[in-house]
């Protein structure tokens, strides 16, 4: 029988960014979300963004393809604002669909990520 999804099983328990540089990453990350970081040496640090744990490491080659990783926001306006200040480029401007909000933005490494709320 195979396991059912649960907290333990089955679901997004964390995510790895190869980035060029771990100090400019989490002051984007920083500045942006508010996500805090414990450092593991200097070619990693885990952060944390109060429910999911990732990595942010230098030890690989950064590669922009890959899942598209939405970010949870209940203020798109002012979530926007902070990803620009931070150094993000907006790709895509505040847009509907079924459920909900969101705008697409490239991160300091090229990484596309998204920012959503529901409706």
């Amino acid at each position: 029988m195979e396991a059912p999804n649960t907290q333990e099983n089955n679901c997004i328990d964390y995510i790895e960014f190869v980035v060029g540089d771990i100090e400019r990453s989490k002051k984007f990350y920083g500045d942006a979300f508010g996500w805090t970081f414990v450092d593991y040496g200097p070619d990693y640090c885990e952060f944390n963004d109060a429910r999911m744990k990732g990595g942010l490491t230098t030890q690989g080659t950064v590669d922009t393809g890959g899942p598209l990783i939405v970010i949870a926001h209940t203020d798109l306006e002012t979530c926007r604002t902070k990803v620009k200040a931070a150094g993000g480029v907006v790709t895509q401007e505040i847009f509907s669909f079924p459920g909900g909000e969101r705008f697409e933005f490239k991160d300091p490494d090229g990484y596309n990520l998204a920012v959503w709320r529901t409706t």
